[in-house]
């Protein structure tokens, strides 16, 4: 889908003197917005924004300030894991 805003151009001159591409810095905040209300996951954020791995989203959201979604189940799930690589011998301290 194709979204088209006007802005004046003064504005937008304005703007893209401090932020460079307006494209971008809109889609990026369109992106964080989206993902900090939960409406989208961390691999749509991957997907907008164009990201190859899981760590450079990680990065970027670190960066604007906004943390990973983590919670109660995804401690379980990491703890659990944690567990069983370490019964393998896998985990390395």
């Amino acid at each position: 889908m194709q979204i088209q805003i006007g802005i004046p151009d003064d504005v937008a001159h304005s703007l893209e003197a401090k932020w460079g591409s307006l494209e971008q810095k809109l889609l990026e905040m369109l992106a964080i917005a989206a993902y900090q209300e939960g409406s989208i996951s961390a691999g749509k954020v991957r997907e907008l924004l164009g990201m190859s791995t899981r760590l450079e989203v990680d990065a970027f959201l670190k960066e604007k300030g906004v943390y990973l979604h983590y919670n109660e189940a995804d401690f379980e799930q990491d703890m659990s894991t944690m567990q069983r690589l370490e019964q393998k011998g896998q985990l390395k301290h």
